[in-house]
């Protein structure tokens, strides 16, 4: 759902699928900033930049908000053939409008992690799932459409008829946003963006020439706003 949508309604306890990267990590101050309780979820599929989940582990420890980190590492193994969990494919340079980002795609990785999520919503009594989707992922990642939000709410909705709440919700609030937008968001927060994790390499430091390090690097520079973020090299 768009920012300042007139129907949004404030969540009691959101679901935040957190991967330690800056969309998330903004989507849960502007949730919390909301009054909502959060619980943050995170992933291991095996991804290269696992190292992503130390970050999320931080944000959540700074939000003094439980933080489930669930065992998908098999993933990995299982879809092979992305640059994101197989070692074998290189991680690609450039912008995610690149034909050559198509690469880091993992196949209907979003909806396993919002399946979950869902799951866990209903145990812990929660009306909202979260995450941090953007317009500038549409180019490449079906899965972060707005058609995709939509649909996968019907499909939760008819899977769990009966026992969510009418009020429950899918929540993509930077569903229309670009990552520049998402910046200028957090900065009104004050997140903590040297807290975040956005590289696919999964270094000890930012490579600055991956996708998300392009996008992440472009969103501070559209902003005038300094960049905390440490870039090493390839």
């Amino acid at each position: 759902m768009p920012i300042g949508s007139s129907t949004h309604r404030h969540p009691r306890h959101a679901i935040v699928i957190a991967s330690g990267g800056l969309d998330s990590t903004v989507l849960a101050y502007w949730l919390a900033a909301r009054g909502a309780r959060l619980t943050l979820l995170s992933f291991d599929y095996g991804q290269r930049h696992r190292v992503e989940l130390e970050y999320a582990a931080q944000i959540a420890r700074l939000l003094d908000c439980p933080h489930e980190v669930v065992d998908l590492a098999m993933l990995g193994r299982l879809l092979a053939g992305s640059a994101l969990t197989d070692a074998d494919v290189p991680v690609p340079d450039g912008h995610y409008t690149d034909e050559s980002m198509r690469a880091t795609i993992v196949p209907n990785r979003n909806a396993i992690m919002l399946d979950i999520a869902v799951s866990l919503a209903l145990v812990r009594n929660s009306d909202a799932v979260a995450f941090g989707a953007h317009a500038g992922d549409h180019a490449v990642y079906p899965d972060c459409r707005p058609e995709f939000v939509e649909r996968f709410t019907r499909s939760t909705r008819i899977a769990n008829e009966g026992l969510l709440n009418d009020d429950f919700e899918i929540l993509a609030p930077f569903i229309t946003q670009r990552k520049a937008d998402i910046v200028r968001i957090g900065t009104a927060f004050s997140v903590p963006f040297e807290k975040t994790w956005s590289c696919y390499r999964g270094r000890t430091t930012h490579c600055g020439t991956c996708g998300t390090c392009t996008e992440r690097k472009e969103a501070f520079q559209q902003n005038d706003i300094p960049d905390p973020t440490k870039y090493g090299s390839v």
